[in-house]
């Protein structure tokens, strides 16, 4: 039996994978007959070794290729004899590839999973005939909030639509981290509803909300929003040295956001090359690097530098360092 998962939704990818085990049968033994292997370095001869291997104990074996199908994706330009050469090669490994696959004895589960793969891909156009596809795009919008009514109400709660919102435009597509802090909030209420001042207190990124807030203000000349914004994130737990690291971090996103903006990216480039998944984040990140001069952006990041210094060498406390390092910044504007 051949599977293939593919998607940026690895919890949802996890999810089905933990579903073909468990149809499998006796999870003990299958432990001893599961393979995971490296597609991007995996041979023709260990995949057929590996296959036709007799599993151990028990009726079947389960063996899992991670990025295989990847390997095939069509690249970008190359000299005209380079580029020959490697279609030809391509096509000889991924024919090759497939036979094996579609030869596998039936003692042998395989699963093929993959996050990059497009339709043109010459694997998967071999393979797809032959295999249960199954798709797991990250969820957007409509799709990502209903996500998380469901995964609220399967605990047996509930969850206010202004909650749903907040907490989508917070955390974003990475279905791993909002389980994750859903849980948190799920623990938090105790049953009662959750609500949007919930979402407020209980998500860890509500502090990276605040933090935008905070490098807003101190980018805008703005002493007073950006003091507040550190009081808040202080009296939620977040560490003064934490908040260091994500003041340059997001200085640092600011830049490479507006470079990327200036060679022409599409906007969903930039989220990949940026590692985000949150819609927020990416808007607010692209909106300050619109709004900002790089040389404004430099000055606040060589601050920042200076600041974590004095904090490693003692010169300061790291609360006290932040409160003097936001009042220069923001003077500076009225000079």
């Amino acid at each position: 039996m051949l599977y293939i998962l593919l998607g940026q939704d690895d919890f949802s990818i996890g999810h089905s994978l933990e579903e073909i085990k468990r149809s499998i049968g006796d999870q003990t033994l299958l432990e001893a007959n599961t393979t995971t292997l490296d597609g991007q370095q995996l041979t023709l001869d260990h995949l057929r070794t590996v296959c036709e291997t007799v599993p151990f104990l028990a009726e079947k074996r389960l063996v899992i290729i991670n990025g295989l199908l990847e390997r095939f994706e069509p690249r970008g330009k190359s000299s005209r004899k380079r580029k020959n050469t490697h279609i030809t090669n391509q096509q000889d490994e991924y024919k090759s590839l497939a036979a094996c696959i579609t030869k596998i004895p039936d003692s042998t589960i395989l699963v093929l999973i993959d996050s990059n793969v497009k339709g043109k891909n010459p694997l998967l156009k071999e393979l797809s005939s032959k295999a249960e596809v199954k798709s797991f795009p990250l969820l957007r919008d409509a799709k990502l909030r209903q996500w998380i009514q469901r995964y609220v109400a399967k605990e047996d709660c509930s969850i206010s639509p202004q909650a749903v919102n907040s907490i989508a435009k917070l955390v974003g597509s990475n279905l791993r981290i909002m389980a994750n802090e859903i849980n948190k909030l799920l623990l938090f209420t105790s049953g009662r509803r959750i609500e949007e001042e919930d979402v407020d207190m209980v998500v860890s990124y509500a502090q990276e909300a605040n933090v935008f807030t905070m490098i807003d203000a101190i980018l805008g000349f703005k002493a007073k929003v950006a003091e507040q914004a550190l009081q808040q994130l202080l009296q939620i737990g977040a560490a003064p040295a934490y908040l260091l690291v994500m003041l340059s971090r997001q200085v640092r996103m600011i830049v490479r956001a507006g470079e990327l903006r200036h060679q022409g990216e599409p906007k969903t480039e930039i989220q990949n090359r940026l590692g985000l998944t949150s819609e927020f984040a990416l808007h607010k990140i692209l909106d300050q690097a619109d709004r900002y001069p790089l040389e404004r952006l430099k000055q606040v990041y060589n601050k920042l530098l200076e600041a974590d210094l004095s904090i490693k060498t003692g010169k300061y406390n790291a609360e006290l360092t932040l409160n003097i390092l936001i009042a220069e910044l923001c003077q500076q504007g009225k000079v």
